[in-house]
């Protein structure tokens, strides 16, 4: 009993880690491109990079509570909401970081506070309204896939998209082929074997991995206290109701891939997770936190519809963002794959 109990721990970590894998890179690169268009320096890239991460931890645990007034329960992962770059980019470039993150923080305010009236009116919501919204989620991600495909969508090379037609083989090779556990993991086998072909191909840079420090602390407010204005505060409550349909197709998705019920106070609960985890983004200088389409994807073709593996995901994004050389490991994975 005892070992088939480590077996069942074992597993559930593999499937945590490949759930980690699928939702790291859309992840990173929201501050990665928010970065970017504020010139931030490689320090502050590495700090929001590692607390981005460290926080995905930690509200995708707060959403996997089952509690009277918080948490949806679902096997849910929280990641960086890709909507939110545009618009924290011009608030960001126009009146400053401080402004960005106070907007953010009275986003998270809003969520929490609306929550309860959200949820009755998605409570409404017919499957075929949330299966657009998934389907819709799903179309947006095709174009983000096809950029990385060929490293650049302007100019894909041979080599980027054997590579990236390689890695998409072995994993439907496997999960054709392969039974039971190996099955379930046929994308995380298809990120490493990818990687590896990579490597000898000369795509792997490492040199994320040397750079990055050995420990890192998240710090409330390191990039200054924050400051509120109302534009930008409405632009991202805004941004903060559309994660709240994409989240809703995401919770609805998932109560129906795992035969769970879903009542209104579920989503309520669900809402108010979000919203706490916004917050904190805001207090400790990340961005805002939706539940991840791309790991509905994945329980869907694992099969593995419990929450334990999403607690190990949470456990793991912790350690990572405490730890940014093994974060930087997932950046060695190149674009095509």
């Amino acid at each position: 009993m005892h070992k088939m109990n480590e077996e069942t721990h074992s597993r559930s970590a593999v499937l945590g880690l490949q759930h980690l894998l699928a939702m790291y890179a859309g992840s990173i690169l929201v501050p990665i491109m928010i970065s970017g268009a504020l010139n931030y320096s490689a320090e502050q890239l590495t700090y929001l990079i590692s607390t981005d991460i460290f926080m995905c931890g930690v509200a995708t645990f707060f959403q996997l509570q089952l509690r009277k007034h918080f948490g949806v329960g679902l096997p849910v992962v929280l990641g960086c909401a890709f909507q939110s770059v545009a618009p924290l980019s011009i608030i960001g470039a126009n009146q400053g970081s401080a402004y960005m993150f106070g907007a953010l923080i009275a986003s998270g305010i809003y969520v929490m506070v609306i929550a309860g009236i959200f949820s009755k009116i998605a409570a409404f919501f017919p499957p075929v309204v949330t299966g657009s919204v998934i389907t819709t989620i799903g179309l947006t991600l095709i174009p983000v896939a096809m950029g990385n495909m060929g490293d650049n969508i302007d100019s894909p090379t041979a080599q980027s998209m054997i590579l990236a037609l390689i890695t998409i083989a072995i994993v439907l090779a496997v999960n054709i082929f392969a039974k039971g556990f190996l099955k379930s993991i046929a994308i995380l086998i298809g990120l490493i074997g990818g990687t590896v072909i990579a490597a000898f191909m000369g795509l792997v840079d490492t040199s994320a991995v040397v750079e990055a420090p050995l420990v890192h602390v998240p710090q409330p407010f390191y990039f200054g206290m924050p400051k509120f204005e109302i534009t930008s505060i409405v632009m991202m409550c805004i941004i903060a109701t559309v994660s709240m349909v994409e989240s809703t197709g995401v919770y609805l998705a998932l109560a129906d891939l795992t035969g769970d019920k879903i009542d209104s106070q579920r989503l309520r609960n669900g809402y108010r997770a979000e919203g706490f985890a916004v917050l904190l983004g805001g207090i400790f200088n990340t961005f805002p936190y939706t539940g991840f389409s791309q790991n509905v994807g994945l329980v869907r073709i694992s099969g593995i519809k419990t929450r334990r593996p999403i607690y190990y995901t949470a456990l793991f994004l912790v350690i990572l963002g405490l730890l940014p050389k093994f974060g930087a490991m997932a950046q060695m994975i190149p674009s095509p794959v």
